[in-house]
């Protein structure tokens, strides 16, 4: 397995650089985004969203791809239309001073936003503010992925979200719920899929060749439910309609994101799975399925210490390349690109 660190806490005057997304595109090149935050760790304040190009083992300079001019942007979700070869990118932006908590109060916006790339992330569109296409009225948190969307074989783009909804009375918004966005005319339009899962959240799809979808969701265990520390899944056979979401034991997990990734090999569609897999955030582990996610039968650790977050691609040659967040001390001090073979 071979590592390289492509942002480090400090770089370019950042605080911290965390929720990774990578996407191989359709000529190979290599695109990896980030959040760079400049107050520290939090959430919210000063946060820009960051960009390294790439063939998947060189890269160039980090730079800014969407500027909070101040504010929050964050949550980049990448997806490349395979007909047209166009690249969007999907992201959610709030006040610096609008945490999540005041949101959640419905005291704050929170917008969805998106930008296009005709030439490989060289250049980017203006910014386009989708909130009403996407977000209904009453919904307070929402945010993107954190990771690559999914293209599927009827050329639908489809990403992963997650939303809350306000609760007037109460002056607080209910459980989060995962859903997914999606659009049919190569990003002119998106509109809102299915909500799946209450006391679900961030959220990864698995896109397989005759259309099925797997929904992968980070668990919110509200209330002491069973199995606090483990994911939930949902199948989708159609790519729109998604069975009731499952806990799913066997998939131990801190209570963080994870990622999905299929990949074809010559036993057919396998999914891989990354997440901490752990009761805290450390033992970043990739897991592989042969039946698109209903049993797990192979895992190997890719950081044994602090980790957090991370997202994955294939790469031409047929390696697997992991971004994620590590530390020596913490999972926060850097984004570590692994790059291994499924063998």
């Amino acid at each position: 397995m071979e590592r390289q660190t492509l942002f480090a806490r400090g770089d370019g005057g950042y605080s911290a650089f965390r929720i990774p997304t990578i996407l191989t595109l359709s000529s190979g090149r290599v695109l990896v985004f980030c959040e760079g935050r400049r107050d520290g760790l939090g959430d919210s304040g000063r946060i820009d969203i960051m960009m390294r190009s790439g063939d998947g083992d060189r890269f160039g300079d980090m730079r800014v791809v969407v500027s909070g001019g101040g504010d929050t942007v964050g949550n980049p979700c990448p997806v490349q239309d395979g007909a047209t070869g166009r690249v969007f990118l999907v992201y959610n932006k709030n006040d610096a001073d609008k945490p999540e908590a005041m949101i959640m109060q419905g005291r704050g916006p929170r917008t969805v936003h998106v930008i296009y790339s005709d030439d490989e992330g060289e250049t980017w569109s203006s910014p386009r503010d989708m909130t009403a296409d996407v977000k209904p009225s009453g919904w307070t948190w929402y945010a993107v992925g954190p990771c690559h969307g999914v293209c599927l074989p009827s050329g639908r783009l489809m990403l992963g979200a997650n939303h809350a909804v306000l609760d007037e009375a109460a002056g607080c918004s209910g459980p989060y719920m995962s859903h997914t966005i999606y659009s049919d005319d190569h990003g002119e339009t998106w509109r809102l899929g299915e909500s799946v899962g209450v006391c679900t959240n961030e959220c990864s799809l698995a896109a397989f060749s005759d259309g099925e979808v797997l929904i992968n969701m980070r668990h919110m265990p509200y209330g002491g439910a069973e199995n606090p520390h483990c994911r939930a899944q949902a199948w989708a056979a159609d790519g729109a309609h998604f069975s009731q979401a499952a806990l799913m034991p066997a998939l131990v997990d801190a209570t963080c994101q994870g990622s999905l990734l299929t990949v074809t090999t010559p036993r057919g569609e396998e999914v891989l799975l990354s997440n901490a897999r752990s009761t805290a955030r450390e033992s970043l582990t990739v897991q592989r399925s042969l039946d698109r996610g209903r049993t797990w039968t192979v895992e190997r650790v890719i950081a044994g210490g602090p980790s957090a977050y991370s997202d994955m691609t294939r790469l031409p040659d047929g390696r697997i390349a992991l971004i994620g967040e590590t530390g020596d001390e913490t999972p926060y001090e850097r984004l570590t690109l692994c790059t291994f073979t499924l063998k």
